[in-house]
């Protein structure tokens, strides 16, 4: 999905569940021992999503509102369900140490046949065991006699470099989405991902920035003050502050939209600031005169 037309195009549907005068969604710190990399992955990824931040929107508007989540392109909202389909996590063979997936299909004289990642309970040689590539492949129709994977990571235009390959670029792993999507999808809603690496188009940024600012002036080096001054940075941003932000995203959109580069969509953006500054190490002569 181009994340510039749709911004360009689409209605203003970016939610702020930050009120005026309150801060509706609930907040929970807790200290996390430790727990299975899954559980940890749904306690900090899907449990917001699901009680807290869903909830919270769909109390606030009622039925018939759909929400438009723009989701920063981070790792861990990168990250997938259990039972994903996913080549990185099979074997080429039967057994051993690899993921039990969800359901897969393939398209067979134009039918769509669905088809188990697993072998049967009753199977001879694998009851309930994960199939692997080969066997996945062979069910298809689509093995190949070849490597079964490549030394190194597979070149990016290449299709039948080894069978791992062959299976990742199949329709039903190619539409395998993260977990964040399929939380806001299967609720309803609509999901887009940041552009990776790019915190211009990212205004969440510059929130985290001022939280961190904040918790920065008023840190006592415990961390007990941490979990009681982070309610209170949250909330000392301002409403009218993210609407600042987000029009200067919408600028660098538009910038970038009619084709500028770099450095002219940042002049560009600048023109619209009501503060010139020409240098990041030094105060104007005409700020620096108010404190005279």
């Amino acid at each position: 999905m181009d994340f510039t037309k749709v911004m360009s195009s689409a209605p203003r549907l970016v939610i702020w569940l930050k009120q005026e005068k309150q801060w509706n969604m609930a907040r929970t710190t807790k200290a996390i021992g430790a727990v299975r990399i899954s559980a940890l992955r749904f306690i900090i990824i899907a449990m917001p999503l699901t009680e807290k931040i869903i909830p919270t929107f769909e109390h606030a508007h009622g039925p018939g509102y759909q929400a438009l989540f723009l989701i920063n392109n981070s790792q861990g909202h990168s990250a997938y369900a259990e039972d994903a389909l996913l080549v990185s996590r099979m074997n080429i063979h039967p057994g051993g140490k690899q993921a039990s997936m969800q359901n897969g299909w393939f398209i067979r004289d134009g039918i769509q046949v669905e088809q188990e990642m697993s072998f049967p309970p009753d199977h001879l040689e694998h009851p309930g065991e994960p199939k692997g590539v080969k066997a996945i492949l062979t069910e298809r129709g689509l093995y190949e006699h070849r490597r079964g994977k490549c030394k190194s990571k597979c070149e990016a235009d290449a299709t039948h470099c080894c069978n791992k390959r062959i299976l990742e670029l199949q329709p039903d792993f190619q539409e395998q989405h993260s977990l964040v999507w399929e939380i806001i999808e299967n609720a309803g809603h609509l999901c887009i991902f940041l552009p990776k690496f790019h915190c211009k188009l990212n205004f969440i940024e510059f929130f985290w920035g001022k939280v961190k600012r904040y918790l920065h002036e008023h840190c006592d080096c415990t961390f007990d003050g941490l979990k009681a001054n982070m309610p209170r940075a949250l909330a000392s941003v301002s409403l009218q502050t993210i609407r600042l932000w987000e029009h200067r995203t919408h600028r660098w959109l538009d910038a970038y939209w009619s084709g500028l580069g770099t450095k002219d969509a940042q002049l560009k953006v600048q023109q619209f600031s009501s503060t010139k500054y020409k240098s990041h190490r030094r105060v104007p002569e005409t700020v620096a005169q108010l404190f005279d």
